[in-house]
């Protein structure tokens, strides 16, 4: 069991930095892997009020974070962290070159988090 605790703490850390990276660059680095043009960004599924790409993504953060860290002290600390950077991730791009903040992102990124916490919340109370 501790072993896969490991392994789930470094895939967060991972996933993490990964999720950072992209989220910094100038540019859709999927988008030139796919498509040649650092400009397009790849759609999973359509969007429908928020960002479905960064729902998507922040649930898997969520998840794997959270399982990560169930039977430690640092749970708390980690639902704040995960709603800290998912909100300060996307204000960034209000600063880096060939990227833009919207509102959608960002709700994207909240609900996310949200859907998480509150599914971990109810299991944990039941």
């Amino acid at each position: 069991m501790k072993k896969i605790n490991n392994i789930l703490i470094k895939s967060f850390h991972c996933i993490n930095l990964i999720l950072i990276v992209l989220y910094l660059y100038p540019g859709s680095i999927f988008g030139y892997v796919l498509y040649k043009n650092f400009s397009i960004q790849p759609q999973i599924t359509r969007d429908f009020l928020i960002s479905s790409n960064h729902f998507y993504v922040f649930i898997i953060l969520s998840i794997v974070g959270i399982l990560a860290f169930i039977n430690t002290k640092k749970i708390n600390f980690l639902i704040k962290y995960l709603f800290v950077i998912s909100i300060l991730l996307e204000f960034l791009h209000m600063f880096i070159p060939n990227r833009s903040f919207e509102l959608s992102d960002l709700f994207g990124n909240i609900v996310g988090v949200i859907v998480v916490v509150v599914v971990y919340k109810i299991k944990q109370k039941i």
